[in-house]
């Protein structure tokens, strides 16, 4: 399947509009993690667990994605794009991919 952030693919026709589909990942971090992160933070860098979190919950919100298009029948989903945001507490956020599943040739 191909997945796009553009709304068409260069060299392909849509010839059919299935509709939005939704890919949505809830991820929580552990006590541990948050304490380590919190010492990245204080002395400044980068935190490789949370972004390894992350990266990881993007790529499950693509897959669900994906799986929903299929449902619909679609071989591809274009305008794809991406919101992140926190639940609750800091160790609490969601990825969520958003685009329009289609069938193209």
């Amino acid at each position: 399947m191909l997945i796009a952030t553009t709304p068409i693919i260069e060299g392909k026709e849509i010839i059919e509009y299935k509709g939005v589909v939704f890919g949505e990942v809830v991820s929580g971090a552990n006590v541990v993690r948050d304490f380590f992160a919190s010492i990245t933070d204080l002395i400044g860098g980068r935190s490789g667990v949370y972004e390894s979190k992350i990266n990881d919950s993007r790529k499950d919100a693509l897959r669900e994605l994906e799986a929903n298009a299929r449902k619909l029948g679609a071989n591809a989903v274009v305008g794809v794009s991406f919101d992140y945001s926190t639940l609750g507490t800091k160790s609490m956020f969601v990825v969520v991919a958003t685009g329009t599943a289609v069938v193209i040739r």
